[in-house]
């Protein structure tokens, strides 16, 4: 069958994977296990209702943690031609209000864990006639229960779908300026998610680690997930990862490099007296073999590094307005230094130094925002923002962000995240920001403070500036950094986990 919509997928993976387990989770001391045809079933069921509440073609949204019911519920809005909203959990209550009424949402489902935005809601956002919590057992105060409603719904489901329309809506958890609710289509999110055949055989065990309102879990650990067949174990609080990690015994995960780096940390930590092959087996259950790493700049040196406990790590590359995933290194298929290359379904090619991509995955756009859109698009290409090179086989290098460029006086562009890659290679550097101030480069720096105590570093802003006066000795007159900072706490982070840049 034609893969076109979401729909398609659920479908396709009920037909093809049946009976297998789709997920794994826990419930209470159990492992709970939903299978594909369930998954089809319920995702069905939140179709049918959706319509029978009047609110078919609406925009619904989703906050809370990756659960069983709120991945059904994502299906069931986008599978009935209304469009979901997925929302930042960890954001406050008035924020979230904020966005919900950008998005003219109409119907919300809710997680239990945030509670508090229920009251706010009631409060704020007038056009929101229906509040659905995933967890309760009863309807209670107007607030309606999952489980009831996809118990009293059940049946079959079908509507037409025009694989263009628009399907989710996601807002950026930027690191600058105002977030923008970014416009993905049915076919932007199903395109990604089915056009690169990774080799991942059916049956394979994953585990979600990422945020599941950030679309690099959405497309990527559940869409593709469910297309190819994999089982997903479901964390349920990052308090628990190692535990999970143990009683799942996942084979893959998708991971940031924030967490690839603060991981790594912990392995080192075992010291040389066990095989690393070992501490490896102990820290991730002893199934471990692939981690896919994205949403941000991962140093090359941590391929090599994992590839010493056995770990395969794959970079790729993307960005929200793609759907996300633009490039991808493959175990078969990579190079070092890169983050992989382009999928089947983007071409690239550079202006200005910038990198810029079409192909059936790019964004509708930005939504009730036609400025900003005529900025990143122009004639089917997306500007990304990211300075880098295209080589001849396709490959992408990112050698920065086009807005964070430093511009000297001297007419000299430098790029601080090249500076700030070269200087975190330092073990004493734990987190870093280069910028210019009084026409110099200036390097902030939060310390790894617990490295300090251990190597018994008593004078941390002295070893700093030897690290600096070492990068500096081989760096361009104009690259040398002239000013140091240290912080005493780790910079402010978005959701994604990136450093929030204050320009």
């Amino acid at each position: 069958m034609a893969v076109e919509t979401l729909k398609d997928i659920v479908k396709y993976a009920a037909n093809t994977y049946g009976e297998q387990a789709a997920y794994r989770y826990k419930l209470k001391k159990e492992i709970a296990e939903k299978t594909y045809n369930e998954l089809y079933k319920d995702s069905m069921a939140i179709s049918r209702m959706v319509e029978a509440f009047g609110l078919k073609g609406k925009h619904v949204a989703l906050i809370g943690t990756t659960t069983y019911q709120w991945i059904s519920s994502y299906f069931g809005i986008t599978c009935s031609a209304s469009v979901a909203v997925p929302i930042d959990a960890q954001l406050p209550a008035d924020a979230i209000c904020e966005l919900l009424n950008r998005a003219d949402v109409e119907m919300l489902f809710y997680d239990e864990i945030r509670k508090d935005v229920v009251a706010a809601v009631k409060e704020s956002c007038p056009q929101i006639q229906k509040i659905i919590s995933l967890q309760a057992e009863e309807e209670a105060d107007g607030i309606l229960s999952w489980k009831k409603l996809v118990e009293e719904h059940q049946g079959e489901y079908d509507t037409e779908i025009n694989p263009e329309q628009l399907c989710t809506l996601l807002f950026t958890s930027g690191t600058t300026g105002k977030s923008k609710g970014v416009m993905l289509s049915h076919r932007n999110l199903t395109d990604n998610a089915t056009c690169l055949d990774m080799k991942i055989p059916v049956g394979t065990v994953s585990m979600t680690l990422l945020p599941i309102n950030h679309v690099y879990c959405l497309t990527m650990d559940i869409i593709k997930g469910i297309y190819i067949g994999v089982t997903s174990c479901i964390n349920d609080s990052i308090m628990h990862v190692q535990k999970n990690l143990k009683l799942f015994q996942p084979e893959l995960v998708l991971l940031v490099p924030l967490v690839i780096e603060s991981i790594y940390t912990k392995l080192k930590a075992a010291g040389n007296l066990i095989p690393k092959k070992m501490v490896a087996k102990q820290a991730f259950g002893g199934r471990l073999k692939t981690i896919c790493s994205g949403g941000a700049y991962l140093d090359p040196d941590y391929v090599d590094k994992f590839a010493e406990y056995g770990i395969t790590i794959l970079q790729g590359y993307g960005m929200t307005e793609c759907s996300p995933v633009i490039s991808n290194n493959l175990e078969w298929d990579n190079r070092k230094g890169s983050v992989g290359k382009l999928l089947p379904n983007c071409e690239g090619k550079i202006v200005d130094e910038e990198i810029w991509i079409k192909g059936s995955s790019v964004m509708m756009g930005y939504y009730k925002m036609p400025e900003e859109t005529a900025e990143a698009l122009e004639d089917g290409w997306l500007k990304t923002g990211d300075l880098g090179y295209i080589d001849e086989d396709n490959f992408v290098y990112i050698t920065g962000r086009k807005k964070n460029l430093i511009i000297l006086a001297n007419g000299e562009n430098v790029s601080p995240e090249e500076i700030e890659n070269q200087i975190s290679k330092a073990d004493l550097v734990k987190e870093i920001i280069v910028r210019e101030k009084d026409k110099v480069i200036q390097a902030e720096i939060f310390p790894d403070y617990e490295y300090a105590k251990k190597k018994r570093i008593r004078d941390i802003p002295a070893k700093l500036q030897e690290i600096l006066d070492e990068y500096n000795s081989t760096a361009p007159v104009y690259k040398r950094v002239l000013d140091l900072v240290v912080r005493e706490t780790e910079f402010q982070k978005n959701t994604s986990k990136k450093i929030i840049r204050h320009n």
